[in-house]
């Protein structure tokens, strides 16, 4: 449609332009003569009129062209593109989006942000304050911004349907504030038409409007959105929040989607995060000690380029400050620790690692294992010691002292757990030392163990050995064929053909982990037939195993895989408590002698020497294994009376009593000697009961009272293990929580409980879960060797504390159930 002051519309679609206008060069569009050029764009455009950022049309302020049809509107009657609804002249359609804008707002050719007619800024005008100056205006140079350094947030269109007005008046109602940026700001009446926003978090105030001009609201989205506004910005680094102004980044109304637009608030980018180079820091020390990497990665040249192209600003900090930030950072995290460890209600438990190295020097590894004030049960390694003689008789004991004075434990020690078999002299030094600093518990009987993982790998590599022969065929011949597509593909034709019903996986082992290859001898053993017929079939298959060999290797897999089941229990997600490796070790105790007293020479033979090795285990670990079991009200001491009967037979009330006796000396002691009154331990041994108002002249006439309740609590107390060992057994029941239960009758058994809970803490290994089956004994790494110890020891258990900061540890949930007190 033409308004009446323009002429029809010529064929080929060449509009009539009144003569004041002038033709583009490029897009031969007709530009008034009182235009002025954009300086990037080179576009003529008029004084009055507005430039679409992607047509590049020039309108007339009381014209606009329909996008399809390219007709004329008058500029009472503007069009909307898709549901012709007559919109007022005071706003504008946006092509693409359909949002309605007000005449007063402009939009900006790259940030698509609306700016108020009166702000709109020539290319080298000037930023004073939270306004754009004219260059001829006269500011002070320090505060004069640079346009092109300006931060400009996103505008926020606004979808509102108003209905057509009179031209030639006023409608008589303010139209409802959407924007978003009002939820931040409040509009004051200065007087005389004037009016301010004031920002709701710092009471800044900023122009709004004076008289019929309004300043629109962008400088107020800068304030919010960019971090201008102090508060929001301390509030985002604090809280790493994100702004006001984030949302999801898939907006309704795109992406394919059928339904209408609706309304969408306008989002910064990314949150306004002040550059901190000692936050980057610090993260750099936790990425490598996280992560293993070597602290020389800080001089590599990549590493270097990648940090300058990702932050220029950052001074990249050299070999001996990230070894600086890393110890801070293992400083900072032992500080934590200490305060645990000072709180833990009982005794700890100690375990020893012996790391070799290329240098010949050793790396002790020490580990904690406690149970704490909430009963749950913690693993963390505390110290890494470098010994310069590892094989030396002082080499553990000097390790423990260490232990015990840099973490002020002296006298809360109950068990140590050793990797290997000590000598005697070791052994004594140990025991000679922890005297000293440490009471006795069962005269040291419990102060030194086996590591259970070390032992089962110890007698399975020593089973293999024996069979060396044996096991080499099978492998040769599972080598045969998994190393060839073609013989593999043979192989399973093959099964089938026979139908065996194996459902086993052929796989090379792993030489360095022992259940590999146990797990490739049961494969193979259980496809023998396969391999048998295989000889016949394929003339390239030779040296197949022969019947005799067959045998050898089930009889060898019957017993691997009792060794096999217990070890699997170390590699649990949870830390197992010590009760449940009694079933275990006495099981395989029990079959291991009577394999060896087998009449069948090939089986004795076999198992002689694992029974011998096991056996040397079962006399330094039977003692507190057993006692830990009759700390689990499912069994007490009738598992220990059922199982000592198969294992000993006649002489099984002997070692019963042992038992017995070792138990209640274990008690009487707890009762006489109890723990350093920590302020958990305390409150327990209180257990609100004997709890005592502060101040008062009366409290220091009480001494004798206090002494009393104690010497009669005492002597009561000896009567809970008897009391305890005379209830009948609980039902049992899959994943019992022993540990929950003794939390759950503590009240009931309070001298009882704690010594249950020092004795379920005792680890029964070394090592961590990847290594349960490891057949070699670890090694530190050259790069490490060449570090400090200092340094060794702070990497290594800064990892160990960090991770286990979000991983929970502990058992699960304890169980509730109804017990009578």
């Amino acid at each position: 449609m033409a308004t009446p002051e323009t002429p029809a519309t010529p064929t080929e679609n060449h509009e009539t332009v009144p003569k004041s206008e002038m033709i583009h060069e490029h897009s031969h569009e007709m530009v008034p003569e009182n235009e002025m050029t954009h300086e990037q764009g080179h576009e003529m455009v008029p004084e009055n009129e507005m430039t679409h950022e992607q047509s590049h049309e020039m309108v007339p302020e009381n014209e606009m062209i329909h996008e399809h049809n390219h007709e004329m509107v008058p500029e009472h009657e503007m069009t909307h593109e898709h549901n012709h609804e007559m919109v007022p002249e005071h706003e504008m359609m946006h092509e693409h989006n359909h949002e309605m804008v007000p005449e007063h707002e402009m939009t900006h050719e790259h940030h698509h942000e609306m700016v108020p007619e009166h702000e709109m800024a020539h290319e080298h005008h000037l930023v004073h304050g939270n306004e754009i100056v004219p260059s001829n205006e006269m500011v002070p140079d320090d505060e004069l911004i640079p346009l092109n350094e300006m931060v400009l947030a996103e505008p926020q269109p606004n979808y509102i349907e108003t209905p057509p007005n009179n031209l030639e008046t006023q409608p008589s109602k303010r139209r409802k504030k959407k924007s978003i940026v009002w939820e931040h700001f409040t509009i004051e009446n200065m007087g005389g038409g004037t009016r301010r926003a004031q920002c709701k978090q710092c009471k800044q105030s900023f122009a709004y409007s004076t008289g019929s001009k309004v300043a629109g609201t962008s400088h107020l989205k800068r304030h919010i959105a960019k971090g201008t506004c102090p508060v929001v910005l301390r509030n985002q680094q604090n809280n790493n929040q994100l702004s006001p102004y984030s949302t999801p980044s898939k907006v309704s109304g795109y992406g394919g989607s059928t339904d209408p637009p609706k309304r969408r608030y306008r989002t910064a980018s990314a949150p306004y995060l002040a550059f901190d180079p000692d936050r980057c820091r610090q993260e750099i020390s936790r990425m490598i000690i996280m992560h293993d990497y070597p602290l020389h990665m800080v001089e590599h040249s990549g590493f270097l380029a990648f940090v300058q192209n990702l932050q220029p600003r950052f001074d990249m900090v050299s070999f001996n400050t990230v070894q600086g930030d890393c110890v801070a950072t293992y400083l900072r995290e032992k500080q934590a620790i200490q305060k645990v460890i000072e709180g833990v209600p009982g005794r700890i438990c100690l375990t020893l690692d012996m790391w070799s190295s290329c240098y010949t020097v050793g790396y002790v590894f020490i580990t904690g294992q406690y149970i704490d004030s909430d009963w749950k049960i913690h693993r963390k390694i505390l110290n890494i010691i470098m010994e310069p003689y590892p094989d030396s008789d002082t080499a553990f004991s000097h390790a423990v002292a260490a232990c015990l004075s840099d973490w002020s434990m002296e006298g809360k020690l109950f068990s140590v757990t050793i990797n290997q078999l000590l000598g005697d002299s070791a052994v004594d030094n140990l025991r000679a030392l922890l005297s000293v600093k440490n009471p006795l518990v069962l005269n040291g009987q419990l102060l030194v163990a086996s590591c259970l993982a070390r032992t089962l790998s110890s007698i399975a590599q020593g089973a293999f050995k024996f069979l060396h022969g044996t096991v080499k065929k099978i492998r040769d011949s599972v080598k045969y064929v998994k190393t060839s597509e073609s013989h593999e593909e043979k192989f399973i034709e093959l099964k089938q053909q026979l139908q065996v019903p194996s459902t086993k996986t052929l796989a090379l082992d792993d030489q360095t982990q022992w259940n590999t290859t146990y797990e490739m001898l049961l494969a193979a053993s259980e496809l023998k037939e396969v391999f048998s017929c295989l000889d016949t079939s394929d003339p390239d298959y030779k040296d197949a195993p022969s019947m005799e060999d067959w045998k050898q290797v089930e009889v060898l897999c019957n017993y691997l895989k009792i060794l096999f089941d217990t070890a699997n229990l170390l590699t649990a997600p949870t830390i197992p408590t010590t009760n449940t490796f009694f079933h275990e070790a006495w099981k395989i105790q029990l079959e291991l002698a009577r394999a060896a007293a087998n009449e069948d020479p090939s089986i004795s033979s076999l198992t002689k020497t694992m029974q011998e090795e096991f056996d040397k285990y079962w006399k330094s670990c039977c003692l507190i294994l057993a006692i830990a079991v009759v700390m689990d009200p499912r069994f007490k001491m009738k598992l220990v009376e059922f199982s000592f009967t198969k294992i000993y037979g006649e002489e099984a009330a002997t070692y019963v009593k042992i038992v017995e006796e070792g138990i209640h000396e274990l008690f009487l002691e707890y009762v006489a000697l109890p723990l350093p009154l920590t302020p958990t331990y305390a409150e327990e041994v209180n257990g609100g009961v004997l709890k005592q108002e502060n101040g008062g002249a009366g409290e220091a006439g009480l001494t004798d009272f206090d002494a009393y309740i104690m010497e009669t609590t005492s002597q009561q107390s000896r009567s809970e293990l008897d009391q305890y060992l005379e209830e009948s057994l609980l039902p049992r029941v899959h994943e019992f929580d022993v540990v929950g239960w003794w939390k759950l009758n503590r009240m009931k058994y309070p001298t009882l409980s704690k010594m249950a809970r020092d004795i379920l803490s005792v680890p029964v290994s070394t090592v961590t879960a990847d290594s349960v089956f490891s057949t070699v004994g670890k090694e530190m790494d050259r790069y490490r060797c060449s570090l400090r110890p200092e340094t060794v020891e702070a990497l290594i258990c800064a990892k160990d504390w960090l991770q286990n900061a979000s991983v929970n540890t502990s058992l699960h949930a304890p169980i509730k159930m109804e017990v009578p007190i």
